[in-house]
């Protein structure tokens, strides 16, 4: 099959095509100046005790002398249960309460990447950087956190800053300035933990920023549905960038423009017994596990977290219940599934309709709920439903992390896997949610989104 260019797609053509040589032809040169003059492209020497080596073209995180692969989750609670199930190392955001999570993990023989928060640099946040005083009193706050914490036996890394943005602009100078303080102030206060941040998904702009103007020993991403294309632009940017690098967050996909919505916004939620088979799914067809630079992942949240609902991240409920997606990780993680598993949700029906049905009711209309599973003896199980209003908070492109007030006071009748109750008064979104719990300390849950529109 031939295919011929008319004359201006052939003049794009070249365009683009000259563009793409000079770009490489231009940071080839790039490269060959910054070996030459001994800048950031070579890792620095690492003897501490824990450090990152290369073995036959393979990056190994050394912990006390030994290998150490990174196992674990985003989260800072439910430590047993990470021990357990086969996890390493957990990930905090910020050093609130760290000498005892730091505590905890050496009890539970788990390592830990501390969180060293920074503000974030895009618009009128950027300023803060401009202020010498907040940022002095930054710097001496963490190299007296660093320097008290530096020798605890469970601190494998420090994470400093999360998702943050690296351009390559001019008002972004104080900003970097900042960042290679704390970095230098780390690697010279504590050489032992080396020192990484997070960006969200790959981005060759900010990759490229932090290979050459910061002294990161390890890029981090966080990342859900990006996670598809990691490996191949891993790949495509190994020419620029070949250091190695960390998964610090992954999972099912969000409630983010591209998922199921109904006709007024609501974001619908798989099943947990659902979003258990997609972690597995997910890890195993895009984890970029034979990647010789992928020094681990966290999966998240190991926890429980309200974000556009309490249940679509959390991989525990508020009291500590495990979802089956626990279970996932340790068959991740150990190659084997957990004896016990929780009961399996198949839908949720609400007057004989789902989700994607776009369920609109009047005020007060009776409305019966049914849950269905895969077991038909119920009397093992504990069925606990209730309702909240639509949570479509978001500040600065933040969701909302405080849970719903329930609405409890709607149901008319209980009954296991069915439940009835009264549409609310107000007109407005709302979900009925369903958590049913064995007997073991485990859990599944649904929910299924509504709108009560007034006459």
């Amino acid at each position: 099959m031939s295919y011929h260019l008319n004359l201006k797609d052939r003049y794009f053509f070249l365009v683009e095509l000259n563009r793409t040589l000079l770009l490489k032809f231009f940071f080839s040169g790039l490269l060959s100046i910054l070996f030459l003059s001994g800048c950031k492209t070579d890792s620095r020497e690492k003897n501490g005790l824990v450090h990152i080596e290369q073995h036959s073209g393979k990056y190994i995180v050394f912990r006390n002398n030994k290998p150490f692969e990174i196992k674990g989750a985003s989260g800072f609670t439910n430590l047993e249960q990470l021990s357990l199930a086969g996890g390493n190392t957990f990930r905090t955001w910020d050093t609130t309460n760290l000498s005892a999570i730091l505590d905890e993990a050496s009890r539970n023989h788990l390592a830990v990447i501390v969180g060293l928060p920074m503000p974030l640099n895009e618009g009128e946040e950027l300023s803060f950087y401009s202020n010498e005083k907040a940022v002095a009193q930054l710097n001496a706050a963490y190299t007296t956190l660093v320097n008290k914490f530096r020798k605890h036996p469970a601190l494998l890394f420090w994470c400093l800053g999360n998702e943050l943005s690296f351009p390559n602009k001019p008002k972004y100078l104080k900003f970097y300035q900042s960042f290679n303080d704390l970095v230098d102030m780390i690697h010279r206060v504590d050489p032992d933990h080396p020192v990484t941040t997070t960006m969200i998904n790959f981005h060759q702009k900010n990759v490229f920023n932090i290979k050459f103007r910061t002294d990161i020993d390890i890029i981090s991403f966080n990342t859900f549905g990006g996670l598809r294309s990691l490996s191949e632009e891993l790949k495509d940017f190994e020419w620029i960038w070949d250091g190695p690098f960390l998964v610090t967050e992954w999972g099912i996909d969000g409630p983010w423009p591209g998922h199921d919505q109904t006709l007024w916004g609501a974001y619908i939620e798989q099943t947990s017994t659902k979003k258990a088979e997609q972690y597995l799914a997910v890890y195993k067809k895009f984890m970029p596990v034979d990647n010789p630079r992928f020094l681990g992942a966290l999966v998240f949240y190991w926890g429980s977290k309200q974000e556009t609902t309490p249940t679509w991240f959390s991989l525990f409920d508020e009291n500590g219940a495990a979802s089956e997606a626990v279970g996932t990780m340790q068959y991740i993680w150990t190659n084997k599934w957990p004896a016990r598993k929780p009961p399996r949700i198949k839908y949720m029906l609400l007057d004989n309709k789902g989700a994607k049905d776009n369920i609109l009711y009047n005020p007060h209309t009776k409305v019966v709920a049914r849950v269905l599973t895969d077991h038909s003896d119920t009397s093992h199980y504990t069925y606990r439903w209730h309702i909240e209003p639509e949570d479509w908070y978001v500040y600065n492109y933040v969701a909302n992390s405080r849970k719903q007030k329930p609405i409890d006071h709607l149901f008319i009748e209980e009954q296991d896997t069915t439940a009835i109750f009264r549409a609310p008064e107000r007109e407005g979104p709302y979900r009925v949610f369903v958590s049913v719990y064995d007997r073991n300390g485990l859990f599944s849950t649904t929910n299924t989104p509504f709108y009560v529109v007034e006459p």
